[in-house]
């Protein structure tokens, strides 16, 4: 109980303070509108069905991004934990890319795909796929060698001990890769409908950009 009147103290205390800067006219009402407006337009959207729309059509272009993303980059990162030649070439890649703001890929998916789902597809693909792959590699290199020489000395072999032994064991980084490719994976798609627009279907990027 304390802890929810205090996130709700702290989230009014931040609605406050935004209708302070709002009435003090520091920013232009475009880039910094009153919550009252962001309210009221949220509310008609709600009404008319077009934020549950644009929700859907996001949350449908996250997903499945994101579980490409996933495919590709688990598998890609047991290789490059597992092969040296793949960590200094494909491992040293993954790292560079992985630093790129997520903005950054909108410019080559409109060249390469245009004004299509492919580049919303491509864009969320990018986000997660480098994050995934550089925690899986880390995952498998930190597993305890005493793991894998326990299982040999039992008898397993080399399939046994990557799918009984070293997947479980890296299990936590994976997951934490999982985590940082979600959160890099929305933030592409964002920036991706925000920039394409496209008519297939508009998402929250787009209800953001034109609801201004």
């Amino acid at each position: 109980m304390k802890r929810t009147l205090t996130a709700l103290v702290f989230f009014a205390a931040l609605i406050a303070a935004w209708e302070m800067v709002y009435r003090a006219r520091i920013w232009s009402p475009v880039l910094v509108p009153a919550p009252e407006d962001v309210a009221r337009y949220l509310w008609g959207a709600a009404l008319e069905g077009t934020l549950w729309t644009s929700m859907f059509v996001t949350t449908k272009r996250l997903l499945a991004g994101y579980a490409i993303g996933l495919a590709v980059g688990v598998p890609l990162g047991l290789i490059t934990a597992r092969f040296q030649a793949v960590r200094d070439t494909l491992g040293v890649l993954a790292l560079g890319l992985q630093g790129l703001p997520s903005v950054c890929w909108v410019p080559l998916a409109l060249l390469w795909y245009g004004q299509s789902e492919g580049a919303m597809l491509f864009v969320v693909v990018m986000g997660t796929l480098w994050s995934v792959l550089l925690a899986t590699e880390t995952g498998v290199r930190n597993v305890n060698p005493i793991y894998v020489r326990a299982a040999r000395t039992m008898g397993s072999r080399w399939l046994h001990i990557w799918v009984r032994v070293i997947m479980p064991a890296s299990l936590p980084f994976i997951v934490s890769g999982m985590k940082q490719g979600w959160a890099f994976a929305w933030r592409s798609l964002m920036a991706a409908e925000i920039y394409v627009t496209i008519l297939t279907g508009f998402g929250l990027g787009h209800l953001l950009h034109y609801g201004r």
